[in-house]
């Protein structure tokens, strides 16, 4: 699971020609749920790109700090938080990379999960709308997991879904049948990530530096037999 993301410098125009950029997107080093992560999503049968709560809050949500900030792929189509979202409202969260915490017998050691080529990651994602009067409203998401793939699976037991830029459109547009939605939600292949340790000052939610990604150790990826 992605407890934080890395969101750094991402060429989305050259990723994405056809998105339409309108707001600058949300740089972090350590970016935690709770705050806006500028998400893409398809409005009026074209790519655009807005910042959306990071937990998602349905209307009938009354504590906040309850709002998920991820979801499980094998149980979208069950539970009625996610349900409809994941039927009619999905999203793409681009990302330099995401951080994740594996379990030591006292500690746990933070890892920083890239695309090997460091280039940028889609995140699948839910979004919902919640009126707070009839005019104003507040948008927000969560990040769908997966199992996470063998070449990671020592590190942790899930990781955020990852869309490949030509299947952007599929995922986001509303009329894609189920069936194509749950193919596309595939633990990611073993040669796409890597992984290495970095400092524990990511940690700290409010800590902003950039050394919060800096590499303390050499990166795990999969090395063909």
């Amino acid at each position: 699971m992605a407890g934080r993301l890395h969101v750094q410098q991402l060429p989305l125009a050259r990723l994405l020609p056809s998105l339409k950029i309108t707001e600058p997107l949300i740089e972090s080093p350590n970016l935690a749920p709770r705050q806006p992560v500028s998400a893409i999503r398809m409005v009026e049968g074209a790519l655009s790109l807005a910042p959306l709560f990071w937990g998602l809050t349905p209307p009938w949500l009354t504590v906040l700090d309850n709002a998920p900030h991820c979801a499980r792929a094998e149980t979208l189509d069950q539970r009625g938080m996610f349900q409809e979202a994941y039927r009619s409202r999905r999203c793409l969260v681009p990302v330099s990379g995401f951080y994740i915490w594996k379990r030591l017998p006292r500690a746990k050691q933070p890892y920083l999960v890239t695309q090997v080529t460091r280039g940028p990651l889609l995140l699948a994602g839910l979004w919902c709308r919640y009126h707070t009067t009839l005019t104003a409203f507040t948008d927000s998401t969560a990040l769908v997991t997966v199992p996470a793939n063998a070449c990671l699976s020592p590190l942790t037991d899930r990781l955020p879904a990852v869309i490949g830029a030509q299947d952007a459109d599929t995922w986001l547009n509303p009329d894609t049948d189920s069936a194509t939605l749950d193919q596309l939600l595939a633990p990611a292949p073993l040669e796409l990530l890597g992984a290495f340790p970095v400092s524990k000052q990511v940690n700290v939610p409010t800590n902003q530096s950039t050394a919060c990604a800096h590499p303390t150790g050499s990166m795990i990826r999969w090395i063909t037999p």
